[in-house]
């Protein structure tokens, strides 16, 4: 492999500062874990308010036991967290990263396509 430029100094300061791969691979399976327009869906919403299955199956107009599937995705991505209040269970984002990721992949999104935003609406 041929050298491009004298970068070993550039290439260790970078060494140094990678994450270890446990780390990176955790980082990977939340991507994933994004990739499905339904759970972004889902923790959009959720970003909103604290719902239930029955609140996020009226308002994603899918059946609740196709939201209880992905909320166990979300739950065992540790991205939301239920709480019990009687007989429901609500649910709601684990924390404030989650919201910041969502709403900065959106706000690339629409920039990339060219769309005008308005940030107080994301």
């Amino acid at each position: 492999m041929s050298n491009c430029c004298d970068a070993a100094d550039l290439i260790g300061s970078i060494e140094k500062a990678m994450p270890d791969d446990d780390a990176l691979i955790s980082v990977a399976e939340n991507f994933k874990v994004f990739g499905d327009s339904t759970r972004i869906k889902i923790i959009f919403a959720l970003e909103q308010a604290e719902l239930c299955v029955s609140h996020l199956s009226e308002l994603m107009k899918m059946n609740q036991s196709a939201i209880s599937h992905q909320l166990r995705i979300l739950r065992a991505a540790k991205l939301v967290k239920p709480r019990r209040d009687g007989k429901n269970i609500y649910y709601s984002l684990d924390d404030e990263h989650i919201s910041s990721i969502i709403r900065l992949g959106l706000e690339h999104a629409l920039e990339a396509a060219g769309s005008n935003y308005n940030e107080e609406a994301l």
